[in-house]
């Protein structure tokens, strides 16, 4: 299968040129890439938060609340199956938003990091 990559730097005996174990910590010790991580989990974890409450929520429900859970809303569906195709629901919309913030926000700062750490290897 053939790529449209260019081949590595360094000779075909050699590794390519690597950043160094020193850049790679002066790097993680930046301002920019501190925003990074802030950026990412300002978003990951209130989303992994709310994720989880709202899974423990139907699982409790569906423990404690028989009569809730087994009210049926039309025809053979009730709460449960409901609040159950919702978790997979929710589980995508995650995903999707997760995507378009990544794409917007952390994505482009990734990208100028690595740039600035490969032009200096």
């Amino acid at each position: 299968m053939a790529t449209a990559s260019p081949p590595p730097q360094g000779g075909p005996d050699r590794r390519p040129d690597q950043p160094t174990t020193e850049e790679f910590v002066e790097v993680q010790h930046s301002a920019e890439f501190g925003e990074l991580r802030r950026t990412y989990r300002s978003f990951a974890f209130p989303l992994t938060i709310a994720f989880i409450a709202w899974y423990l929520l139907y699982v409790l429900l569906s423990n404690y609340a028989g009569g809730l859970m087994g009210t049926r809303l039309f025809g053979n569906v009730n709460v449960a199956l409901v609040l159950g195709l919702a978790q997979f629901l929710t589980t995508f919309l995650i995903a999707w938003f997760y995507s378009r913030h990544a794409a917007a926000k952390l994505d482009p700062r990734a990208d100028a990091i690595k740039s600035r750490m490969e032009a200096g290897s």
